[in-house]
């Protein structure tokens, strides 16, 4: 598929990568985690390599910023339900969720000036 290219090889024909290699292949470990398909993956890749540091930077922004702005809509869908919700009930959802979605939860009810979800 081409997502890594090794730099060189060594004489024994080992694949040797560059820390810009590195830094390519987190970008495709995280897009791995972010549900990508393959076929996108590259798409983004190849899109990244065509662009400055700073449109790489600016474009970056932008999808947290939209990315931001799905998840305060998905919190505002969600007050209704959290609002119903008994302490004890609050309480147990809590306690099933990765301490990082908590504190991500957290962070956008603060954001959306809706005071702490826990």
């Amino acid at each position: 598929m081409g997502l890594l290219e090794p730099q060189q090889r060594s004489e024994k024909n080992y694949r040797l990568y560059s820390n810009e290699t590195l830094l390519r292949l987190k970008r495709i470990e995280q897009m791995k985690q972010d549900k990508y398909t393959l076929e996108e993956i590259k798409a983004n890749l190849d899109q990244w390599n065509k662009v400055s540091a700073e449109e790489q930077v600016t474009k970056k922004l932008s999808d947290l910023q939209l990315h931001m702005q799905k998840l305060e809509r998905e919190v505002k869908e969600l007050e209704p339900v959290i609002g119903k919700l008994k302490p004890q009930q609050a309480k147990h959802l809590t306690t099933k969720l990765m301490p990082q979605t908590a504190a991500c939860i957290e962070a956008l009810m603060l954001l959306l000036g809706k005071g702490p979800f826990m």
